[in-house]
């Protein structure tokens, strides 16, 4: 069984994949303060939520792009489970080929999204990350990383509408009932929400021109199972490509390779 984690901005991922299969998909807050054993603890609960017996993990796998906390992550995994993770970065076999001005620049989530898009969906492809910041990462039709866009992400637009707008409240993001709202509330949800369906269509569009052909698109991330609906455009929602990803990249770089896939 492997353990995989993805440190975000915002929250990580953490799951636990067994015979090619992820058992569950769960998130907390990143926590800056946290030490090993706080984050050792709130592994340790989940995977007894799971019914998971911690002596069948075998492997961990983690992407980050919060280098203040992959260290103490990885001093957590070991005080819990004593193995070693495998922090995807330089060194690690991916099979992408990045062709960007600076491919060591390129974030370690976009690269485990891109192995996954890859190896789960045919190419082009372009892949939509909805979490602290909004990514767009565009796979030519030759399965390379071709570049991609950075947007500001739903939830952080929303904050700082609210942090400088002394009569606007803070709102839970759900579905809107109508375009049009009828109250402040409800205007916010069906503004933010909408406008940002509607960018990301209008980005497909340019991005697609711009190649000269249509792609395969695909969302993940905290936020796009509200988005994906609202797009005209037709957007495939996978949850987990994130640790999709990490699995196909931890069994590339497996030690001996007549051990079992996990």
């Amino acid at each position: 069984m492997l353990l995989a984690i993805d440190v975000g901005n915002t929250n990580i991922v953490i799951g636990c994949i067994k015979n090619n299969r992820i058992l569950f998909n769960e998130r907390v807050s990143t926590n800056h303060r946290a030490t090993d054993l706080e984050y050792a603890i709130q592994l340790k609960t989940i995977i007894e939520i799971h019914n998971i017996d911690k002596r069948e993990i075998e492997g961990a796998v983690m992407s980050s792009v919060v280098p203040s906390v992959t260290g103490i992550i990885k001093r957590a995994v070991q005080k819990l489970l004593h193995i070693d993770t495998l922090v995807v970065g330089p060194g690690i076999k991916t099979g992408l080929r990045i062709l960007t001005d600076n491919p060591a620049q390129l974030g370690s989530d976009l690269v485990v999204d891109a192995v996954a898009g890859i190896n789960y969906y045919s190419a082009p492809l372009i892949i939509i990350d909805m979490g602290t910041a909004t990514t767009m990462s565009v796979i030519d039709r030759d399965g390379n990383y071709a570049g991609g866009m950075i947007i500001p992400g739903m939830r952080t637009s929303l904050d700082a509408l609210v942090s400088g707008a002394a009569q606007l409240p803070k709102i839970q993001l759900e579905k809107p009932e109508n375009v049009v709202g009828t109250y402040t509330a409800e205007c916010m949800k069906s503004g933010i929400m909408n406008y940002t369906a509607s960018g990301l269509d209008g980005c497909i569009e340019k991005i697609e021109e711009e190649l000269g052909y249509k792609c395969t698109v695909i969302a993940t991330g905290g936020l796009s199972g509200l988005i994906a609906p609202l797009c005209r455009k037709e957007v495939i929602y996978d949850n987990d490509l994130l640790l999709k990803g990490l699995m196909v990249i931890y069994n590339k770089n497996r030690v001996n390779n007549h051990e079992k896939r996990i």
